[in-house]
């Protein structure tokens, strides 16, 4: 199973010497991909730039959007940002996740339309593998591009979690991207066990990819840190849901830590992100740690 870990972003105060660090500190240790995730409101650094600048900062590890909130965007132009993307990175962009999105005072804030979402998506990703195709999207103007490395685009892995949402994404996802916030094998192999049986029922051919995530970490006093990060993050959704949540994770240290990542392993996952609570360089320095003894 591969390892990779999400940046930092969902926290005020980033700076451009503190990405560089982390840029150094990713590159030099035992990861496979770094990620970033969307979210509009708040703190949040803009994941479009975030991961261009680890595209460039970086030689080894690859580039993975984790998640596009794809209806709030226009698809040609999501699919230009990821192909630009590849290019920066020197084709290290191998895999996307797409998924709707639960915020609607996100798509309110750009404008997008919340309703609908869903079979939006359906589309937009035709168009996308349209845009990489390097079909014509407006008759006569010719090709968008630039062209990904991988010919017709990266895997497009569904960021999907209901049995509804997994059946639909079912019919065009290379994959899916499962979450467990807590990182337990069983929530993770129920979502892949949903996943491929619809697979199976739209007689799709290949072998899904299996990404998987949860929230961690190794910073000093990181109980504390790990309640407060999960508990601002989903705050959105109300005060008993965001305490409800925060007091249901504890993956806090390294012991707990390789048991998440066991967990992933055990659930069939053949990568999985780690989300950091914290910004501190000690999330990337003592999970390298971990990983450098399994």
């Amino acid at each position: 199973m591969q390892i990779g870990i999400c940046l930092p972003y969902m926290k005020a105060g980033l700076t451009r010497e503190l990405y560089q660090a982390w840029f150094r500190a990713v590159d030099a240790g035992p990861f496979h991909s770094v990620c970033c995730g969307e979210r509009i409101h708040g703190p949040a650094m803009d994941m479009r730039m975030v991961l261009a600048a680890a595209a460039m900062a970086t030689t080894r590890v690859e580039i993975t959007p984790t998640l596009y909130v794809l209806p709030m965007h226009s698809a040609t132009r999501v699919a230009k940002e990821i192909a630009s993307l590849d290019v920066l990175s020197g084709g290290r962009v191998r895999k996307v996740s797409v998924g709707y999105g639960g915020r609607e005072q996100d798509y309110a804030a750009v404008g997008a339309r919340y309703q609908g979402r869903y079979g939006r998506m359906d589309a937009q990703v035709e168009e996308m593998r349209r845009v990489w195709q390097g079909r014509e999207i407006v008759p006569g103007a010719g090709p968008i591009g630039p062209s990904p490395a991988i010919p017709g685009g990266p895997r497009l892995l569904a960021g999907a979690m209901g049995p509804k949402s997994i059946e639909r994404c079912s019919k065009w996802a290379d994959g899916l991207y499962a979450w467990s916030a807590n990182g337990e094998e069983a929530e993770l192999a129920r979502a892949f066990a949903m996943f491929d049986a619809a697979w199976e029922r739209a007689g799709r051919p290949a072998k899904p990819y299996r990404l998987g995530g949860f929230w961690y970490t190794l910073a000093d006093d990181g109980q504390r840190k790990l309640y407060d990060y999960v508990h601002e993050y989903l705050a959105i959704a109300g005060p008993e849901i965001a305490a409800m949540m925060a007091e249901s994770v504890n993956r806090s240290s390294a012991d707990a830590v390789r048991e998440a990542i066991d967990n992933a392993e055990a659930a069939g996952c053949e990568e999985v992100f780690l989300v950091p609570a914290t910004a501190e360089l000690a999330e990337v320095e003592r999970l390298g740690d971990i990983l450098a003894t399994r």
